[in-house]
């Protein structure tokens, strides 16, 4: 097994912490696992993207040169790494923020959803659109489980940011979801 995706977005969307979840609970598979982040020195605002590298044997390299999967958060980070997914990946892109005339492949499994609304409306925080968009790549690729990713918020949210796990586990479990509704429930 060997899985590699590219996570981006801008600063501030929470790209580089949902990488680092995915990392984690691959941790708790027992799957070897990089996590590389690139970020611009502005941060928050600026071009933010992170590689997640996880298989069942040692990992050559953290880098992703024809990655799996893409998650796009924004306008900008499918202009740049679309044409970098290998033909029949993933790619799961945020409406809110990217309209889907903009994907140029056809070669390619898409999952297109609104996480920005849907995290605003269905979860009650429009900062949880990383956690909807995480939970439909992980329910879609099954490149770990939902309840690992659950297990691994542990992790990052304790003390006073323990208050945000409810709506994480939310957001992550409508971002599921939204892909069984699309598959007809199947």
């Amino acid at each position: 097994m060997y899985y590699d995706v590219i996570l981006s977005g801008f600063g501030g969307q929470g790209v580089l912490l949902m990488g680092d979840i995915l990392a984690q609970a691959a941790m708790l598979e027992n799957r070897q696992v990089t996590w590389m982040p690139s970020y611009g020195v502005e941060m928050r605002g600026g071009a933010a993207s992170c590689t997640v590298v996880i298989s069942s044997k040692k990992i050559g390299s953290p880098l992703a040169e024809e990655p799996c999967g893409l998650i796009a958060m924004s306008k900008p980070s499918l202009l740049k790494f679309q044409d970098k997914i290998k033909s029949g990946g993933l790619l799961i892109v945020n409406t809110s923020f990217v309209e889907p005339e903009m994907i140029t492949r056809e070669d390619l499994k898409k999952i297109c959803l609104p996480a920005s609304e849907i995290s605003y409306r269905e979860v009650g925080d429009y900062k949880m659109a990383n956690a909807v968009l995480l939970g439909a790549f992980v329910s879609f690729s099954r490149v770990v489980t939902l309840r690992r990713v659950e297990e691994a918020l542990d992790v990052f949210f304790r003390e006073e940011k323990q208050k945000l796990l409810p709506l994480m586990l939310k957001a992550l479990q409508r971002g599921s979801r939204y892909v069984l509704e699309m598959d007809g429930g199947s």
